[in-house]
This record gives C-alpha cells, structure tokens and sequence, in this order.
C-alpha cells in the first residue's frame, strides 16, 4: 500500500510537469521560472531515486520517479530555450 500512496503523490507532482513545459513554451520567455525551483525539485528526485537504491527498496515505483525526472529535464530544456529567447529580444532592443 505503502508503494500506491507513494505513485499517487508522484503522479500529482508529475502531471504538472508536461504542463507547465507546455506552458513556458507558448510563452516563450524565462520570466516568471525560477531556475533555483527547478534546480529543488530536481535534487528532491534524484534523491528519491537514490533512496530506493539505498533502502534496497526498487519496484515498480521507480519507474514513475524516471517518467516525472524526464518531464523535469523537458522543463530545464525548455527554460534554457526560452533564457535565449530572451537574450536575443534584450540584444534586438539595444
């Protein structure tokens, strides 16, 4: 039961990820993204990851850690992008 609760919890965090890079992307600036938020969360993953190797407790749940990272890595990729974008608009302008 204990895995359930933990894939539920890591389901509602991970649902928000695709659409948060959605919308960063139509917005298509870095303002309002913090990269210290990104850089948390990310850490706070990697650690739960490290834990089931720790704990020697891998199942199946780890699965949901991987698909939520990569949803993660999506949203640096898309900050990165828009941080261009940005710098280009700041270059156009000067």
């Amino acid at each position: 039961m204990a895995a359930v609760l933990e894939a539920i919890m890591l389901v509602c965090f991970g649902l928000s990820w695709p659409i948060n890079a959605m919308k960063a992307w139509k917005a298509k600036t870095a303002t309002g993204t913090s990269w210290m938020f990104l850089a948390l969360i990310t850490l706070g993953y990697v650690a739960g990851i490290a834990a089931k190797f720790v704990g020697g407790n891998v199942n199946w749940v780890l699965a949901v850690y991987l698909i939520n990272l990569a949803a993660l890595i999506i949203n640096w990729l898309v900050f990165a992008r828009n941080k261009t974008l940005d710098a280009k608009r700041r270059t156009a302008r000067s």
